[in-house]
C-alpha cells in the first residue's frame, strides 16, 4: 500500500511518535560536533558512504525484489550524495516511528523517507526543503454523479464518503463539518474503490498520488478519480509535503542538500528522477521547509 494505518500520513500516530522518542532505537551515542553548522558532510565525504534510515515504504523508501534500495527518496539521495562527494548509499531499514529515533541516536546520516514536514517535526529534526507535494482526491462513481471535488461537497451533499484507516483524510473530513462516525473505513485504497463501484460508498478519499495508482493498476471502468485539491485543517492549507531530515545543528550538510536539490527542481531532472515511482507535476511542489515549520 502507499499509504499505512502508521506512516507520514496519520495526524494522530504522528503526534504519538513524539511521546516516545526517548523509548525508541538504541542507546545514544557521542553527539557529532554540530557547531558553525556540523561536519558531517566532511565526514561522510571521508567515508564516502551516507546511510539512509528508511521505512519500507513504496513508492517512499524501500528494499527492491533485486535487494537494492529504491524508491522516489532514495534515487534522489543517490544523485544528491554523489554530487556532494559521497558516492554511496547505504538503507537502515526501521519502522516509520523510529525513524526520527535513529536519526537522534546515529543509527544513520539522514532520513530518507518522504516524512511530511510538519511543525512539531521541526522541533525534532533539521528538514531540507520539500521534494514533493502530495494533494487530496477522491475515488468517485464514474461521471462523477453527486458532483463531488472537495470535502465541503461531501457535508453539502450528504454523500457516503469512505478513507483509510487513520488516514489524515478524515481529520480533514471532520474538520469540514462530517460526522467522523459516519465515515466508512477501510484496510486500503483497493478496498476502497471496491466500496465506491460496488455503490456502498460515493467517494474514498485518499491522496492524489494513491487515487491514481490504484484507479490506473485496477483498470475498474466504474470509477474515476477527482481534481486533486488542497484540504483544510483548522482554517489553513494542509500541506502534505515529504522531505530529507537531518539533525539538528548540520546546517551545512542541509543546505548543500538544498541546493542540488534546487538544482534538480529547476532543471526538471527531479520529476525524471521520481516519475517512475509514480510522480507527476501535480506532486511538484516550490514550498519550503522554513513556511511548512512555520505551520
Amino acid at each position: 500500500m502507499i499509504e499505512r494505518a502508521v506512516g507520514r500520513r496519520s495526524l494522530l500516530a504522528g503526534a504519538a511518535a513524539f511521546g516516545v522518542l526517548g523509548a525508541v532505537g538504541c542507546s545514544r551515542v557521542s553527539t557529532a560536533d554540530v557547531t558553525g553548522g556540523g561536519n558531517l558532510l566532511e565526514r561522510l565525504r571521508a567515508q564516502r558512504t551516507v546511510r539512509l534510515g528508511i521505512a519500507g515504504e513504496i513508492p517512499f523508501g524501500y528494499i527492491s525484489k533485486k535487494a537494492e534500495v529504491t524508491g522516489e527518496a532514495p534515487e534522489i539521495a543517490k544523485i544528491i550524495f554523489k554530487r556532494l562527494g559521497v558516492p554511496n548509499v547505504q538503507p537502515v531499514p526501521t519502522e516509520f516511528g523510529s525513524l526520527i529515533p535513529g536519526l537522534d541516536s546515529q543509527q544513520f546520516d539522514v532520513i530518507s523517507a518522504g516524512m511530511f514536514i510538519t511543525p512539531e517535526r521541526c522541533q525534532e529534526v533539521l528538514f531540507a526543503d520539500p521534494d514533493y507535494e502530495v494533494l487530496d482526491a477522491f475515488i468517485v462513481r464514474k461521471g462523477n454523479p453527486k458532483n463531488l471535488h472537495n470535502y465541503a461537497d461531501v457535508k453539502r451533499t450528504g454523500a457516503k464518503l469512505a478513507s483509510g484507516s487513520a488516514y489524515a483524510e478524515i481529520d480533514y473530513a471532520v474538520d469540514a463539518g462530517i460526522n467522523r462516525d459516519a465515515i466508512q473505513i477501510y484496510p486500503d485504497q483497493l478496498a476502497g474503490l471496491l466500496a465506491v463501484a460496488q455503490g456502498r460508498a460515493d467517494a474514498f478519499a485518499g491522496t492524489s498520488l494513491t487515487v491514481r495508482n490504484v484507479i490506473q493498476q485496477t483498470k475498474n471502468p466504474s470509477v474515476e478519480g477527482t481534481k486533486p485539491f488542497l484540504p483544510m485543517l483548522d482554517g489553513k492549507p494542509a500541506h502534505g509535503a515529504g522531505a530529507f531530515a537531518f539533525r539538528k545543528g548540520e546546517t551545512r550538510l542541509r543546505n548543500a542538500f538544498n541546493a542540488e536539490l534546487h538544482k534538480m527542481k529547476k532543471s526538471g531532472e527531479l520529476l525524471r528522477v521520481v516519475k517512475p515511482f509514480g510522480f507527476t507535476t501535480t506532486e511538484m511542489t516550490d514550498l519550503t521547509a522554513e513556511e511548512l515549520c512555520k505551520g
